[in-house]
């Protein structure tokens, strides 16, 4: 995988910068890592340059959130809550209303995650689509996902431009980065869902009471 992206940004440039980036969002399991940091790594020996590698990757980024996010607006909550009302629903353990406050929580909280979780792998491409579910406005989307890319993008690529032929030690970085942040979010899931139970079982007990 990691020989064909390098080939792909070797022949084409700005151009196979900006395909990848995108399809790296619709496909999360490609590493953009590779790809930015290889970017940042050709600026040194090749005719291009920092700033536009950074705004190829970000319009990539862009046009590939802009798919999960019409996904997502297909896949709206009217739909969602109809799927988690059959079958589906009871083996997952969810109802409609469950939908409708995770709905509320992401038109109160959504704009920040946006943003926030385009600096967390895998994370940064799914969150499109609760965004296009929740119909959250698209020019809203529009800035936290070119800023918070824009960030990401320009930290990978300017690391890349500075160590040169080292650039593949990013990658080694953003590997271990990666796993810690998994762990995190599994562990911040857990204690979520901990959260939720016990406040509905203290909730119970006053209502018995």
């Amino acid at each position: 995988m990691q020989e064909i992206i390098l080939n792909l940004m070797n022949q084409f440039g700005y151009f196979g910068v900006f395909f990848l980036i995108a399809f790296e969002n619709i496909f999360p399991p490609i590493p953009s890592e590779v790809i930015l940091a290889f970017g940042g790594f050709m600026t040194t020996y090749t005719n291009l340059s920092v700033p536009f590698v950074i705004i190829a990757a970000t319009l990539g980024s862009l046009v590939g959130a802009y798919v999960l996010y019409f996904i997502g607006k297909i896949l709206n909550k009217e739909r969602l809550k109809k799927i988690v009302s059959g079958k589906v629903g009871k083996v997952l353990h969810l109802k409609a209303e469950d939908i409708d406050k995770a709905d509320e929580w992401f038109d109160r909280k959504g704009n920040l995650t946006v943003f926030f979780c385009r600096f967390i792998p895998i994370v940064r491409s799914l969150i499109s689509i609760p965004a296009g579910m929740s119909e959250m406005p698209l020019f809203k989307f529009t800035c936290y996902t070119v800023i918070g890319s824009a960030i990401w993008n320009t930290v990978l690529v300017v690391l890349g431009s500075i160590m040169g032929e080292n650039w593949t030690k990013i990658v080694s970085v953003m590997d271990e980065y990666s796993h810690i942040v998994l762990w995190i979010l599994i562990a911040v899931v857990i204690l979520v869902i901990v959260f939720f139970f016990l406040k509905k079982r203290k909730k119970k007990e006053n209502t018995k009471k």
